[in-house]
């Protein structure tokens, strides 16, 4: 009996009763590994709306682009969303974002550290994770300072601390942008180019429509546009030419662009697609019919797989800089239609 009374008296303490209300976990012990992947960051506000991230993607409804309303003000920004239901973390969005700073943030290996580095630096060497092929010829090549450049978890590091910029690293990878030089500085700039070049790109694609709506698989249409004119507005943003090849280089090496293609004579005017597009770039009006706006399309391929009339086309753009100065150089388009399945 004296038993039973204590575990009343215990039970209706205040004490007790606040902590089963409050439990919670206690915080790991355990120390996440300097490489842990976590859900990825989103820095909306250097995003260029280019869906690389959205492509790259291999979980279904993970990341996807979303556009704010535009006001009296200022128009709407477009940007990832992240979905941590459907997110694997494996960071292929960070990877194939080609802003710089990167959009979005998704481990260390994308966190450039200048504080330890020893030597005052322009730029920083770093390997990208997703085109190494591990063949260790960076590692080989790296002998002027020992531990500049190492295996760890059967991945190449270069250590920001013993690396002293000499760049034999980038000149015998045998793999394009696998080991890449980051400016630390002029990140404005980089970023004007970045904007200008894909912006660039864009309008080339949108004149030759007509052309790419009526591709069929395995068909592949290209484009070679002239690097000329790029490089004088580039250099009106800032004269450095190491620079300007180094930002044009990164952009066309990971940069893929969706385009979204709109036939209006097969369009019946159902408005199946109206009410699917998440940002409000098609709309019906009973004189004009269903519109599109381009400004407002996030290239998200809902309208393409909600259409039966085949209205909007869908595929998908490369790019490759060809290796001659940027005054006489090229970089080559290659547009393809898209695998995705309609409905």
């Amino acid at each position: 009996m004296s038993s039973v009374i204590w575990y009343l008296y215990e039970f209706a303490r205040k004490s007790w009763a606040e902590k089963f209300a409050d439990a919670k976990t206690d915080q790991e012990i355990m120390e996440t590994p300097s490489r842990f992947r976590d859900f990825p960051e989103v820095r909306k506000e250097y995003c260029i709306a280019c869906g690389a991230c959205t492509a790259a993607c291999p979980a279904p409804m993970a990341i996807k682009l979303v556009r704010t309303k535009d006001n009296t003000h200022e128009k709407g920004i477009t940007y990832p969303i992240i979905n941590n239901r459907g997110c694997i973390r494996c960071g292929f969005c960070a990877e194939v974002c080609p802003t710089e700073p990167k959009t979005l943030l998704c481990g260390e290996n994308h966190h450039i550290r200048e504080k330890f580095t020893i030597f005052p630096q322009e730029k920083l060497y770093v390997i990208d994770d997703y085109l190494c092929i591990r063949c260790k010829k960076c590692l080989e090549t790296c002998k002027n300072v020992a531990g500049a450049i190492s295996e760890v978890d059967k991945k190449m590091v270069i250590d920001q601390s013993k690396c002293i910029g000499c760049g034999d690293c980038v000149k015998n990878c045998p793999v394009k942008g696998a080991v890449k030089a980051i400016y630390v500085d002029h990140v404005e700039e980089q970023k004007s180019i970045i904007n200008l070049v894909v912006n660039t790109l864009e309008s080339r694609i949108d004149e030759d429509q007509d052309k790419i709506m009526f591709l069929e698989p395995p068909e592949v249409y290209k484009i070679d546009y002239p690097t000329y004119e790029l490089a004088q507005k580039a250099r009106e943003i800032i004269p450095q030419e190491d620079l300007i090849r180094d930002t044009f280089e990164k952009i066309t090496d990971r940069l893929k662009l969706r385009i979204l293609t709109w036939n209006e004579e097969k369009c019946t005017d159902c408005r199946l697609c109206v009410s699917e597009c998440p940002s409000g770039a098609i709309t019906y009006d009973e004189e004009e019919g269903v519109k599109r706006d381009p400004d407002k399309c996030l290239r998200c391929s809902i309208c393409y797989q909600t259409c039966p009339f085949d209205v909007p086309g869908y595929y998908l753009a490369r790019f490759q800089l060809t290796d001659d100065p940027l005054d006489e150089g090229l970089i080559q388009i290659t547009i393809k239609p898209s695998k995705l399945p309609t409905q």
